[in-house]
């Protein structure tokens, strides 16, 4: 199965070089999807050869939507440009989808550890709000995940083409979820561990998110629990 992985940017070039080796050994295709990065960002990843497509300047949640209609391989693999995420893991994360036990599979922090999700306040509110979506999900549709938000996942091609993504901004991952187990898709998990960003500053701004989520999750209680 064809390994396309995706990787969303926006002023990365502290951090690219390693996540774009890494990837490249790893995937067949590898996309850039940046966000009018003013920084060498894209100058980086043309030296690597790697495509590179700019978002429409609305948020990861639309550059994560643009990423379906580009990638050519059989499984979408999404991960982060700011060293979090460990590009080695992903032959980990797309082997359930190759064993067909799943159809998206989510890199889960809560199973292989975090060192973003703790010792600051800010950090408190996220894994707080973190654990209420994921208990949320699980009830809506009696399934047993650890983390609905992680941004390093897989998925499978039929899964991608099936959703109907809207949200431009972070809960994009959220949306997924939930679209998917509307669909009665499989979603798995495995271990994969979080390490604190090598560069750059988090894109995530609570103050401008907190309202997203529950707003996400109020309009989900009222539609249908699957759609055939």
């Amino acid at each position: 199965m064809k390994i396309s992985v995706v990787i969303p940017t926006k002023n990365e070039e502290a951090t690219l070089e390693p996540i774009l080796t890494g990837c490249l050994k790893h995937a067949d295709e590898v996309l850039l999807i940046d966000g009018h990065s003013t920084d060498r960002t894209r100058e980086i990843a043309a030296q690597y050869g790697v495509p590179i497509h700019l978002d429409r300047g609305k948020g990861k949640g639309d550059a994560m939507k643009l990423a379906i209609s580009l990638f050519t391989g059989d499984i979408l693999v999404y991960i982060d440009a700011d060293g979090s995420h460990d590009p080695d893991d992903i032959p980990r994360l797309v082997q359930p989808i190759r064993d067909n036990t799943a159809d998206m599979v989510i890199g889960s922090r809560f199973k292989g550890g975090s060192d973003e999700l703790v010792g600051t306040i800010n950090q408190l509110f996220r894994i707080t709000g973190s654990n209420i979506i994921t208990t949320f999900i699980n009830y809506r549709w009696n399934v047993h995940l650890s983390d609905t938000q992680n941004g390093f996942r897989a998925l499978r091609r039929e899964a991608a083409e099936a959703i109907n993504l809207q949200v431009d901004g972070f809960p994009i991952e959220t949306e997924m979820d939930i679209q998917l187990l509307q669909r009665r898709f499989r979603i798995g998990e495995v271990a994969a561990h979080e390490y604190a960003r090598k560069g750059g500053e988090s894109k995530i701004r609570l103050v401008k998110i907190w309202y997203q989520y529950p707003l996400l999750l109020l309009k989900t209680w009222f539609q249908p629990r699957f759609i055939d």
